[in-house]
């Protein structure tokens, strides 16, 4: 059994994997609520259309900056779920979430949502500052790997809903 569950998780790794957007969110300036859309623009080397990330205003710190954030739906869940905390609506402060990536590695892999490429840039975990405007304890249940950093390689629109499709950071997308 194990020889063969080892198989099996070999073949999965190696396979494309795919997902859903569940959510865009956006704030226009750094601690401004996130506003849910159903749709907005990817714009490449910056972020998206009218969030606080691309306009140079959603951090402290310029070389601290990501130009998107990304959380997985199952993560929000199972944070609300172990801490009672209400953590929807964007209260997490991140851009985009997505369903159905939660066990998928994505460290040198690029997405495509929508029609915009993104790539993995770095994990982005919670800081004292999501207390501040979210509620006190939230970044504790979010825990350290409740957010990845991606770097808008092609500009392009995003819907809610749109599917996520994962490559390889080499591997071209068809």
């Amino acid at each position: 059994m194990p020889g063969s569950l080892g198989r099996w998780l070999r073949r999965l790794r190696g396979r494309p994997a795919a997902g859903r957007l569940e959510a865009i969110l956006l704030a226009d300036n750094a601690g401004a609520p996130m506003q849910a859309v159903d749709s907005t623009v990817a714009i490449a080397g910056r972020g998206l259309e009218g969030d606080r990330y691309a306009a140079g205003t959603g951090w402290w710190h310029a070389t601290d900056g990501c130009q998107v954030t990304l959380i997985h739906a199952e993560h929000l869940a199972r944070a609300a779920r172990k801490s009672g905390l209400d953590v929807s609506d964007g209260r997490h402060r991140r851009n985009l979430v997505v369903s159905g990536l939660a066990g998928v590695e994505l460290r040198g892999r690029r997405l495509r949502i929508g029609t915009a490429l993104f790539a993995w840039h770095r994990v982005r975990p919670p800081c004292g500052y999501l207390d501040q405007v979210s509620g006190r304890g939230t970044a504790k249940a979010l825990g350290k790997r409740a957010g990845i950093c991606l770097t808008v390689i092609e500009g392009g629109r995003l819907n809610v809903h749109d599917p996520v499709h994962l490559k390889k950071g080499s591997e071209p997308f068809s």
